[in-house]
């Protein structure tokens, strides 16, 4: 018999991650994260591993007056646009590349886990980073299924495909048991009226209704979102490959977030787009063990939003209560008050994650 080359069959197959740079281990997440720049940067390296002294002592420009001067801008846009990614914080930024282990031998667990840069928040800061992180890390396995989803329906095979979307409603199951972690790490009275603070961008906020003026790049303000967890690529992926569709308002925000994603990420959800559509073959198959095995899909990512929204309640709308009732007990400063209802990428942002959870469980297939 002929000899199979193994390794360029699996290079033939007509959908693989790492085309997108993407980790069957880490999924979005950077594996190995460039913890220190080279010698030259080391003023940048210094400032920033300062950033929660100098800004609570007002060591850091306290006030950005609605110009970001050039010698910040200038360099921030120019290596914004070779990552191809905005000039201001994202989600990418903070969550998928921001993290060491503490010892390298040791397990990925959060108490073997560090920021590599923070901001103001102290414990719970660096909680709500890696707690971000473990549920990116909790969705690799899904991400991973996502190539033998498309495999097992082009194929077409649908042991193949049933299987791999078992993976894909474990995944997304451990991403909801991850997130509630958060309670463990995250004090809501931080998060927000400190952390949130400094996700939030120059889009929707009275602070800078104009946006900001970046000197030495545009005479006129730009304008930007905050960092958000619509612009993890994850959720976006599994809305993709399941068919999720959105209302108008909510698709036009989730398809902006895009924007703020890496460029190949980005590519890897418009691939998964061009596919023929999964929920239209898992229904033409007539298959009673694919359809359930798509609806626990469904039901998996509809329950992560419940549960999201449970989360948003506590961490926002309840913490933003509390902080009007009782000012005077309260050590924080005080948030602005545009953010008691807003998401940090500028959505309402409760009525945007009802409205994403609703719309998720429209996809279950009756039968």
């Amino acid at each position: 018999m002929m000899e199979v080359n193994t390794e360029c069959t699996k290079e033939q197959l007509p959908f693989i991650l790492r085309r997108f740079h993407i980790s069957e281990d880490y999924g979005f997440l950077l594996p190995n994260p460039l913890k220190d720049l080279p010698p030259f940067y080391s003023p940048w390296m210094e400032i920033a591993h300062s950033l929660p002294h100098l800004i609570e002592n007002h060591q850091l420009r306290s006030q950005v007056n609605k110009v970001l001067p050039q010698n910040l801008a200038i360099p921030f846009v120019e290596i914004s646009r070779v990552l191809g990614l905005p000039p201001i914080l994202v989600h990418a930024d903070f969550v998928l590349v921001n993290w060491k282990k503490r010892n390298p031998c040791g397990p990925l667990e959060i108490e073997n886990l560090e920021p590599i840069i923070c901001l103001p928040g102290g414990a719970s800061l660096r909680g709500f980073i890696l707690v971000t992180f473990l549920v990116e890390k909790a969705a690799a396995p899904g991400i991973k299924a996502v190539p033998q989803v498309v495999n097992g329906m082009l194929q077409p095979d649908n042991r193949i495909l049933e299987e791999a979307l078992q993976d894909v409603a474990s995944s997304l199951r451990d991403m909801a048991r991850v997130l509630k972690k958060m309670h463990d790490y995250v004090d809501p009275a931080i998060f927000y009226s400190v952390i949130r603070i400094f996700f939030s961008g120059w889009k929707d906020n009275p602070a800078l209704p104009e946006g900001l003026i970046y000197e030495g790049i545009s005479d006129k303000p730009l304008v930007y979102s905050g960092a958000s967890a619509a612009q993890s690529t994850t959720l976006h992926t599994f809305d993709e490959l399941l068919g999720i569709q959105h209302c108008r308002e909510s698709t036009t925000f989730l398809h902006g977030m895009r924007e703020y994603m890496p460029p190949h990420h980005q590519a890897f959800i418009e691939e998964i787009q061009s596919l023929p559509p999964l929920r239209s073959h898992v229904l033409s198959s007539g298959k009673e063990k694919l359809c359930s095995a798509y609806n626990m899909c469904v039901a998996a990512l509809s329950d992560l939003r419940t549960y999201h929204i449970a989360m948003v309640t506590k961490y926002i709308i309840s913490a933003a209560r509390n902080a009007k009732a009782k000012p005077s007990e309260s050590t924080s400063p005080n948030p602005p008050s545009f953010l008691e209802e807003r998401g940090t990428g500028g959505s309402g942002v409760l009525s945007f994650l009802k409205s994403v959870r609703n719309t998720t469980k429209e996809a279950i297939i009756t039968f």
